[in-house]
């Protein structure tokens, strides 16, 4: 009773206020979003220095120098989370491939007979995917995509058809550069910097699996730097967007509508796992595939390894940074250069080497004949040397580690659990038994011959145990052996 006592005009402001808040709350959610605003700076206390106000953005880490031969790319200002928005724009600069080739089989072949019968002939063929980076008809692929093809066709995302040609391959990082005849206006893709892209950026993948043409799969950046055994220069993005065969040579996008990756592999027996070659890897050998049609790399002529923590510890390193020397080759440019065996190449061009597979990378980005500055770490000092690169050409396989001598009577050696002899050679000591307990197994295999115990020379099998003798407990052997025509470093912990 207390309540209808009170007079009714005591209540419509309230009614009023619940109705406009009510109103203000759907109206925010109906409106679009507005930036956030940026608060203003403090103000700085008295007599210290202020810096200079400037209106120029913050710049982004600097990439290869290529220029791209884009003319009409397919731009986006800012990030976007509408995928299907951005799906229909980016639609006009992905293509579909087909490529047959004829393969002939003889059914007699292997015969004693030599039958005049002709075998069958059978057209098989295969699909994939790629983009477009200009927009006169330059086609982006894998290499495998178009390995042997006798006849090329590109479809657009308007249907169209065009007959290809490939112009440029490159096998080491599996790439294609393809010309479409008679194309002209095409939308081109704007390639962006894969150095940038962060583990858990998102990611959105266009391609071709399993000919339906034009898939859009969406997922996370879920590593960088992969090493899968694919090539001399893996260094890929795994990602879990959704990779199929058919996807192989398209492209895959940041949320920019940016090209960061082309996707090249995928895991046979895994879920959801697939890897593309970075795009700033593209961008550097670009423009030798489309002016000559290969690509030209530099090479320094050293064997490296990766370095472990006790490798670190027995070079008197602090962290175990850099690819360990452990070869070579004569006359090389490292060679030349003066580097020797046991060095770590910490740096190209003031660049760090963190791995011993950033290695080649750095050095392939060069051309031969180019002047590179090469750091060294050798007997606890920093040394900076400069190599011209030779040519890279395919280097042959080694030769296989000589077999077991018949020389009766292996010396063993009670620090490391070998069994050791003098080297055939007259200069080391060969390891003929390895103990499946020992500090060294699975790192010295039977045939390799020690040439160097803690950077002294080992001329037989006694100055071997002789220099195994004194290590104390907790201290590291290094050993440098040479295994066929190989050398290489091998850290053993004494315990």
């Amino acid at each position: 009773m207390e309540a209808t006592s009170k007079p009714w005009t005591g209540k419509a402001p309230r009614r009023l206020a619940w109705w406009a808040l009510a109103g203000t709350l759907l109206a925010g959610c109906m409106a679009p979003a507005k930036a956030p605003q940026t608060p203003p700076p403090a103000e700085a206390p008295a007599g210290s220095a202020t810096p200079a106000p400037t209106d120029a953005p913050p710049q982004p880490p600097p990439v290869s120098t290529f220029v791209a031969p884009l003319a009409n790319p397919v731009t986006i200002q800012t990030p976007v989370t509408d995928v299907a928005g951005l799906a229909q724009r980016l639609m006009p600069t992905v293509v579909n491939i087909t490529t047959s080739h004829i393969s002939r089989s003889n059914p007699h072949e292997g015969l004693p007979f030599g039958l005049p019968f002709r075998g069958s002939e059978r057209r098989s063929k295969s699909l994939g995917t790629g983009f477009i980076v200009d927009p006169t008809g330059l086609i982006v692929t894998n290499a495998h995509v178009v390995a042997g093809a006798d006849d090329i066709r590109v479809r657009l995302a308007d249907d169209r058809e065009f007959d290809a040609k490939v112009i440029g391959k490159d096998t080491k990082l599996d790439l294609a550069l393809l010309k479409l005849e008679n194309a002209s206006g095409l939308a081109a893709a704007v390639m962006g910097d894969s150095d940038s892209l962060r583990v858990g950026d998102w990611v959105v993948a266009i391609g071709n699996p399993f000919g339906l043409g034009h898939t859009v799969t969406i997922g996370i950046t879920s590593a960088k730097g992969r090493s899968i055994g694919a090539g001399p220069y893996d260094d890929f993005i795994q990602t879990d967007a959704s990779i199929n065969p058919g996807n192989s040579g398209g492209p895959l996008f940041n949320l920019k509508g940016e090209v960061v990756g082309i996707p090249t592999a995928i895991r046979q027996n895994a879920q959801g796992i697939g890897f593309a070659v970075p795009v700033n890897a593209l961008k550097e050998v670009l423009p030798q595939l489309r002016d000559k049609g290969s690509v030209s790399r530099g090479k320094l002529g050293v064997r490296i390894q990766p370095l472990t923590g006790e490798l670190a510890q027995g070079l008197g390193l602090e962290k175990p940074r850099g690819a360990l020397v452990s070869n070579v080759e004569p006359n090389s440019a490292s060679a030349k250069a003066g580097v020797q065996p046991g060095d770590v190449i910490t740096h190209v061009n003031g660049l760090v080497v963190n791995h011993a597979d950033d290695l080649p990378r750095m050095v392939a980005r060069h051309q031969p004949g180019t002047r590179i500055k090469i750091t060294v770490f050798r007997g606890g000092k920093a040394f900076q040397l400069d190599a011209v690169l030779d040519p890279l050409l395919d280097d042959p396989e080694d030769d296989p580690a000589p077999s077991g001598s018949s020389k009766p009577g292996p010396e063993p050696s009670s620090r490391l659990g070998i069994q050791i002899d003098d080297a055939p050679s007259g200069n080391g000591a060969r390891v003929r038994v390895i103990s499946p307990t020992s500090l060294a197994a699975g790192q010295l295999l039977p045939g390799d011959i020690i040439v160097e115990i803690n950077k002294q020379p080992v001329r037989n099998s006694a100055e071997a145990m002789k220099r195994t003798e004194n290590v104390a407990p907790g201290q590291v052997l290094l050993l440098k052996i040479r295994r066929g025509t190989d050398h290489r470093f091998i850290a053993i912990k004494v315990k």
